[in-house]
């Protein structure tokens, strides 16, 4: 009997994520000269991931 996808173990399933995580955005827009220390970290700008 096989096993449903879903309950596959997390590491198994990877893929490449759409999304990121603020910190993600926040060290991006850091390495870009887009982010001042004292910035809201609320409302970032649309930033895509470094290929």
């Amino acid at each position: 009997m096989s096993q449903h996808r879903s309950l596959r173990a997390a590491s198994t399933l990877g893929g490449k994520r759409n999304v990121m995580k603020r910190f993600e955005r926040v060290e991006i827009l850091k390495k870009r000269g887009q982010w001042k220390s004292g910035d809201r970290i609320t409302g970032l700008r649309k930033t895509k991931p470094d290929a």
